[in-house]
């Protein structure tokens, strides 16, 4: 009896992980055959048009990778110094416990939240009006809780054979953390940055509320206080509000770029992790 219910439990698991990949690879060649075989680099790299048709997201893409390492650059020292503080440096009190919790539902919380803080902080506050730097720091408030959370997790998941170990040799408490537990919890934390970088490259009611729907029309504008619209940004934008008579191609193109994107940043924050994975074997 315990064998055929094992059996039907080992059927179900695999029908049903066959169907979420089937659903997953369904949805990237839909969007993806949709859009590439009319891509071409004056798309990739042409400024967008307002009224006539064939115009580009060159200033949309840079936005997107300008404001991406920006908030990422904030937000993951900050996030893996808080992380690594509430898993090594923190006492086991009730307070603590409450930050914990904080910090949970802050990771759970809507963007838009994010995007109305971020008007608050940097267009009313401060008076910079819709511009990168906004942007690109509520992009990293919008981060910093998932990235806080997974190192922290990551941290406390080294067996303590581990760090004892460690402490034995001689080691101090900061070089236990640089030399034993960072490497050892590296795969977690790049996981959990994976996600943030992704989330943050395809996110646009933050970029919509704190950066604007329209960019300088210059290709590489590194100026800060510059409007910051985004490539999901100009998604969105195109397919609801535009005028221009192809926007339909647009935004079909425009969502494979996108997709292949987030897939291809995925990609590159994993190939140090096989390469160090062969490297040990």
């Amino acid at each position: 009896m315990n064998r055929v219910k094992n059996r039907i439990f080992t059927i179900a698991v695999w029908t049903i992980a066959s169907c979420v990949i089937l659903f997953v690879f369904g949805l990237l060649f839909l969007i993806l055959q949709r859009g590439l075989p009319s891509l071409t680099w004056d798309f990739i790299f042409g400024l967008p048009s307002e009224i006539e048709e064939g115009g580009g997201i060159g200033p949309a893409l840079f936005n997107s990778f300008y404001m991406l390492i920006i908030s990422m650059a904030i937000a993951i020292p900050l996030g893996m110094a808080a992380g690594i503080y509430l898993a090594e440096f923190a006492p086991d009190n009730k307070w603590i416990g409450f930050v914990r919790i904080c910090v949970e539902g802050l990771a759970s919380v809507p963007s838009i939240i994010f995007g109305l803080f971020g008007i608050a902080l940097f267009v009313e506050m401060f008076q910079l009006g819709l511009t990168i730097i906004g942007g690109a720091v509520s992009l990293a408030f919008l981060n910093l809780p998932v990235i806080t959370r997974v190192t922290e997790e990551a941290i406390r998941a080294v067996p303590g054979e581990l760090r004892n170990a460690s402490f034995a040799l001689g080691a101090t408490h900061l070089q236990t953390i640089r030399r034993v537990l960072i490497p050892s919890a590296v795969n977690g934390i790049v996981t959990g940055i994976c996600l943030a970088a992704g989330r943050a490259f395809g996110e646009s009611a933050v970029i919509i509320l704190t950066a604007g729907v329209t960019t300088s029309g210059v290709m590489w504008d590194f100026n800060l206080l510059s409007p910051g619209e985004t490539l999901a940004v100009h998604l969105w934008y195109v397919q609801s509000e535009a005028i221009v008579p192809d926007a339909q191609e647009i935004s079909q193109k425009a969502a494979a770029v996108l997709l292949f994107l987030v897939l291809a940043i995925n990609v590159v924050f994993r190939i140090p992790l096989w390469v160090r994975e062969r490297r040990f074997r």
